[in-house]
């Protein structure tokens, strides 16, 4: 699935208050909670897993760029966040460099080539410098769902 197909427009926190990686995930959980693509009862168990999954290995993977994910069985679909911090945060990131754009998604339980062909196309349009720059140049939470739904080049 691609970025535009499980981030909407209410998905989307265009100024993360965030300081660490810890923070933004429970921030951008908290966003897919208040804007109805998880239930608020499931936040705590999908909290959990993302962060185990992150405890594992920081999804931190360079150029200012942070991918928390996994898997769950209490969602039916493939859902995300995407969050931009203006300052950058400490991801732990491979780089060591701070993180300005995170994008979390979540996959249901046993989808595993979904998963990781979800984790591929969003990765592959993060890297694009030009995409990376727009995004950060954007507004708006309308500005980058526009420029995240435009057809890749």
């Amino acid at each position: 699935m691609t970025l535009s197909e499980i981030v909407q427009a209410e998905h989307i926190v265009p100024d993360l208050q965030a300081t660490d990686r810890w923070e933004a995930i429970d921030e951008l959980i908290g966003q897919l909670v208040s804007s109805g693509a998880i239930k608020e009862e499931d936040r705590e168990a999908i909290t959990e897993v993302v962060k185990k999954r992150e405890n594992s290995m920081s999804t931190g993977i360079g150029f200012g760029i942070g991918i928390p994910h996994a898997a769950t069985d209490v969602i039916g679909d493939v859902v995300g966040a995407l969050g931009r911090s203006k300052v950058g945060i400490d991801f732990e990131a491979l780089d060591n460099q701070p993180v300005n754009l995170v994008v979390l998604f979540l996959v249901p339980q046993g989808q595993f080539q979904k998963h990781l062909h979800t984790l591929a196309n969003i990765a592959k349009l993060l890297h694009n410098r030009e995409f990376r720059d727009s995004l950060d140049n954007a507004e708006d939470a309308a500005a980058i769902q526009q420029i995240i739904s435009q057809p890749a080049e």
